[in-house]
């Protein structure tokens, strides 16, 4: 079958390309922007990119097109497939029954840390012999690849799919969250804060989507919940079919929203696993993985939590994840110059930039006298929308020095003035929308033995790069 994806490099719908391959089709895609490091992986693959969304794309007559959530309304190859009467289906949905079906599913969900806990998930699989399929949203560092069809050597190593529960919506003609189309066995709901303002109104209208997901859990699957989230609790309360086992950093009590998982913390950001009062492991980090912070010890706990519903010891899961490399754009470091480190991150929203700053901070020690030069450029749709503007000053308080960038024009453009919003910090923060500027004042700050943590969820003008070359 030929496959034709609009909306193809974004990590997801890349998945699906490169699975839709694996599985033996011809696969063509097309997007606004075809750039690596998407594009250099799918070409790899064999797989065809056009760039743009003409409607002369008709003409390679594929036998189905797979929509992108990225496309709306008025895109020119989507008016003349509707026009036209063509079969198209979301990405979503065909993973769902084209692939996931007959699956043991493990599902991981969450406002934060999906991509780093399924790429955990995954590699504690892959490292215990069960060869699973995925999709991570994200280019895992363990893996050559964001996403596999499955070994296909033995039922046994076909049997596990572990995929990125994305809470976003499917696509323009489907406007429920992404997940609702995965019906796991084991899913990880590992936090829910309120996020995407440009498609939720409020954060009940996100936990009426996660009791959805939990909807399609059968009997005997298994819930791995955030133990310290009300928003889960509110969710579960609505009614819940499967076991359901908490993980978090207090003991369980005999209060049901205690934890039947919890840790203790050792050295380097490693900890012990407790399970129902008793330990059973202990993750001990490669220091050279990058995997700092309380998130990253309580997405592990979770990863740990699932994989033991499918049969694999928490000893043997902590001994993978002694080996686990992170994902790229996770705390990834750029380079070295000077005694100055240049790392890159993910973060955009205001908890996972606290956590990540707090991460770096334990890492480089809160007495070592090291600075954290933090670099961010708020763009997500919920930034640019203003919701969490009030945020960002706690967001970034343990940062020394914080440099803000926000452009004034462009699909990138802030509704807002980040300077007034920054303004709490007081003289430690600086706003801009020039990046020359941004950049000619950072290189001003940074001296030796600092460390500049780069945040944002888009290639901010391929700064992280930039900073290296001009601080040489």
């Amino acid at each position: 079958m030929h496959l034709h994806i609009l909306g193809i490099c974004g990590t997801f719908m890349g998945g699906i390309a490169a699975i839709a391959r694996q599985a033996g089709h011809k696969v063509t895609g097309c997007d606004a922007n075809v750039y690596p490091p998407m594009s250099t992986q799918l070409e790899a693959q064999g797989i065809e990119l056009i760039e743009g969304f003409s409607p002369d794309q008709l003409s390679l007559k594929p036998d189905l097109f797979i929509i992108g959530n990225v496309v709306s309304r008025g895109n020119p190859l989507m008016e003349a497939i509707l026009e036209q009467g063509l079969p198209y289906q979301s990405g979503p949905q065909w993973l769902g029954e084209q692939v996931l079906q007959g699956k043991h599913v493990l599902a991981v969900a969450g406002t934060h840390g999906k991509t780093t806990t399924t790429a955990m998930l995954t590699w504690i699989l892959q490292a215990n012999g069960l060869e699973p399929g995925y999709l991570i949203g994200g280019v895992p560092n363990n893996f050559d690849v964001s996403a596999r069809l499955g070994s296909k050597t033995s039922k046994a190593e076909s049997h596990y799919f572990v995929i990125e529960a994305d809470e976003y919506d499917t696509a323009f003609f489907d406007k429920r969250s992404k997940f609702v189309h995965y019906r796991p066995r084991t899913a990880i709901l590992n936090n829910l804060e309120f996020d995407h303002a440009d498609i939720f109104a409020d954060i009940t209208a996100i936990e009426t989507q996660f009791h959805h997901l939990v909807r399609t859990v059968p009997g005997s699957g298994c819930l791995i919940v955030n133990a310290a989230e009300e928003s889960l609790h509110r969710v579960i309360k609505r009614g819940c079919w499967s076991t359901v086992e908490r993980f978090g950093t207090t003991e369980m009590k005999d209060d049901e929203n205690q934890s039947d998982w919890s840790l203790i913390d050792t050295q380097n950001d490693g900890f012990k696993v407790i399970f129902k009062s008793k330990e059973v492991a202990e993750v001990v980090w490669d220091q050279d993985a990058s995997v700092t912070g309380r998130h990253n010890q309580l997405n592990a706990l979770a990863a740990i939590a699932a994989a033991k519903h499918i049969g694999i010891s928490p000893a043997d899961s902590a001994k993978a994840l002694g080996a686990f490399k992170n994902v790229k754009r996770r705390m990834e470091i750029i380079g070295r110059v000077n005694g100055i480190t240049i790392y890159d991150d993910f973060a955009h929203h205001p908890t996972a930039i606290t956590t990540t700053v707090d991460g770096l901070r334990r890492r480089v020690g809160r007495d070592s006298g090291a600075r954290i030069l933090a670099v961010l450029e708020p763009r997500s749709n919920t930034m640019k929308l203003g919701v969490m503007k009030s945020q960002l000053p706690e967001s970034l308080k343990d940062a020394d020095l914080i440099f803000g960038y926000g452009a004034s024009s462009g699909k990138d453009a802030l509704g807002w003035d980040l300077k007034e919003s920054l303004s709490p910090l007081g003289e430690k923060a600086q706003a801009f929308d020039d990046l020359e500027k941004l950049m000619a004042a950072v290189k001003k700050e940074a001296k030796t033995g600092d460390h500049i943590l780069v945040m944002s969820n888009g290639g901010f003008g391929g700064v992280h790069r930039k900073l290296l070359d001009l601080l040489k």
